[in-house]
């Protein structure tokens, strides 16, 4: 029977980010891609808190499996490897951070998003999506890609996203940069050439953890898996 790898998206994606990756790994995993909380065909569940959502995955997990996480995926995915340490076989964080250190900016970051919550609350899923591919992380994609990424964003809602930006953004959750040393399962942290700001994390990140392993993909950017889901899979699929 193939291992579990269950993969977690990013704000504003769905589960159905995945599918070119999950595509790429053929019949070498079976899959899981849940749709978290506050987005697609979760959108409107509550409560969005962590607890809530580490709860779910561990539910439709098998009790030992593989894990995968994207932005803010991966920092729920690192989350959930502390929490449940002896459930994750191994750990793979796509363009992942552990969090902000320092109290006071995690402070302002989480007043900036509760003002871009409240920007969401007032548009529409169509406006918003436009807005957020402008976001300089995701410059630089090509034409092909950013559709892709648009449509994911539409099946969400205005009202799904901003209460997951109230409760699993970067300013709602604590740092875990202190703990990144009590990992003790294999981790393989994946960032994009072009994505200068994630790669300088990753190299922090990977010397805090033990055993912990930087693949940097040639040309991709800050979404590696949309990019290049072929790379991506060939890494997963590494044992």
């Amino acid at each position: 029977m193939a291992p579990t790898l269950v993969l977690l998206h990013g704000f504003t994606h769905t589960g159905a980010s995945w599918d070119p990756v999950v595509e790429e790994l053929g019949e070498r995993y079976r899959a899981l891609t849940p749709d978290i909380r506050g987005h697609g065909g979760a959108g409107a569940r509550e409560p969005v808190t962590l607890d809530a959502v580490l709860a779910d995955i561990a539910g439709l997990a098998p009790a030992r499996f593989e894990l995968a996480g994207y932005s803010m995926g991966g920092r729920l995915a690192l989350h959930l490897a502390l929490a449940r340490p002896e459930r994750v076989e191994r750990l793979i964080l796509i363009s992942a951070s552990p969090g902000i250190a320092d109290p006071a900016e995690r402070e302002v970051r989480r007043r900036a998003d509760e003002e871009l919550a409240e920007e969401i609350e007032r548009s529409s899923i169509q406006a918003f999506a436009a807005r957020w591919a402008r976001t300089p992380a995701l410059a630089g994609q090509p034409a092909s890609i950013e559709e892709t990424a648009r449509q994911d964003r539409l099946r969400n809602s205005p009202a799904g996203l901003a209460r997951a930006l109230r409760g699993l953004g970067t300013g709602a959750l604590p740092s875990l940069w202190d703990r990144l040393s009590e990992l003790g399962m294999p981790t393989t942290l994946i960032v994009g050439e072009r994505d200068r700001k994630f790669r300088e994390i990753a190299e922090r990140m990977a010397a805090a953890m033990p055993g912990a392993t930087v693949e940097v993909v040639p040309g991709a950017g800050h979404a590696v898996h949309l990019e290049a889901p072929r790379e991506v899979a060939e890494i997963l699929a590494r044992a």
